[in-house]
């Protein structure tokens, strides 16, 4: 693809689209603590909250990759935010443990209509800059992802449950963003139906053989990524407050200085990848958070604090790296690769959620953190992987 100029308007529109998704899916596991307690659950119920969400949110994402690739539907990203807003109603007056569940379904369904074709709105407007244009998208959605428990703890925590309702403004808002992208989207289409481009990036010349080798070893560097998010995102504040005696609120501020982390963190990989390699900064983001990781369970409330902002600042940068040389390994399949990443992403988010939410009911929530202290060291595998010009 030739490098040409990136579109910014709609870098930044789709960046904040993706940053109002996230805050509102942010809010799941930011009630946990709520909702725990007002419908009496345990860890592997508040897991299998976790899992239904993520499962929701991936099953569908590599289908709905591989259908636009063929019939992009420009429109189908204010749609997918719809379901979330229907979820997030619901869920400010779930009454049970199923309907709450039921809820948290919706919110997965938006996000898997949302994340692929997003990415693939990003692709095109990057003028050539893939690593960047896929950071900049990611930068909104971990930004998302960390103001979502500081809203949190700012109006559910005092208020309660019923309050979650307010954010459905923050779903109208997107829907408003997504529906001018769609518009934006669908001349695109238009003016590539007139004029086939070659925007198929012929990245190497690997047999089939090797491409797949490829793709799984990409897929377990995301299992150890996300499996170690997740435990982050889901248990970071139980385990604040069990081993620290942290308030449910100080708990929130604690996982939002990780995830601002990991907001910070997520615009360096893209751009060092479109410069260095792709290889180098997937090899240093998921292997480079071990030392820190094997020190967190072993330190006290501020070196704990301390300690995940190198962990988030080191682990974000990995995703758009990892995507994008999937994207480079399948050329023309943007929508396929995206969906079947940030499913994939999403599925073992949740398997893991409710593996590990498990292991805490049957040990102690220190221990999760003990385990996964060594989920880093699968980076070692990186080795394997082969160049792709400067990757």
């Amino acid at each position: 693809m030739k490098a040409g100029k990136a579109v910014y308007p709609i870098l930044i529109a789709i960046s904040l689209s993706h940053l109002l998704n996230d805050t509102l899916q942010s809010i799941i596991p930011a009630i946990y603590p709520i909702v725990k307690e007002s419908f009496s659950l345990n860890f592997a119920q508040i897991g299998l909250i976790t899992l239904t969400f993520q499962l929701a949110a991936s099953i569908f994402q590599p289908f709905v990759g591989f259908y636009t690739d063929r019939k992009p539907q420009p429109f189908s990203l204010a749609i997918g935010m719809g379901f979330t807003l229907l979820g997030l109603i619901l869920l400010s007056i779930a009454p049970s443990f199923e309907f709450l569940i039921f809820s948290v379904g919706l919110v997965g369904v938006g996000s898997s209509i949302f994340h692929p074709e997003a990415s693939r709105v990003a692709h095109m407007a990057s003028g050539g800059r893939r690593g960047m244009a896929q950071s900049v998208f990611q930068l909104g959605g971990n930004f998302g992802s960390a103001i979502g428990p500081l809203l949190a703890a700012i109006i559910i925590v005092p208020y309660g449950q019923s309050f979650i309702v307010w954010f459905s403004a923050l779903a109208i808002l997107a829907i408003f963003i997504l529906f001018n992208v769609g518009k934006w989207y669908k001349r695109k289409v238009r003016i590539k139906a007139r004029r086939p481009s070659s925007d198929h990036l012929v990245a190497n010349n690997f047999s089939k053989q090797k491409v797949f080798i490829s793709v799984g070893i990409l897929l377990v560097l995301i299992f150890s990524k996300y499996i170690y998010l997740v435990s982050m995102t889901s248990y970071y504040t139980f385990y604040m407050i069990h081993k620290f005696g942290a308030s449910v609120q100080d708990s929130q501020v604690y996982l939002f200085i990780f995830l601002f982390a990991v907001a910070a963190g997520t615009i360096i990989g893209g751009p060092l990848g479109d410069r260095i390699g792709r290889k180098y900064v997937i090899w240093g983001s998921i292997l480079g958070v071990a030392p820190f990781s094997l020190l967190l369970p072993h330190m006290n409330l501020f070196w704990t604090v301390i300690l995940t902002i190198p962990i988030g600042v080191i682990l974000a940068s990995a995703f758009s790296a990892i995507l994008v040389y999937a994207q480079e390994l399948f050329p023309g399949k943007v929508g396929m690769i995206s969906g079947l990443f940030f499913g994939y992403a999403f599925g073992v988010a949740g398997i893991g959620s409710a593996l590990l939410g498990g292991v805490a009911d049957r040990t102690s929530i220190e221990y999760v953190y003990q385990i996964c202290a060594y989920l880093p060291l699968i980076g070692l595998i990186t080795v394997f992987l082969p160049n792709i010009g400067k990757n």
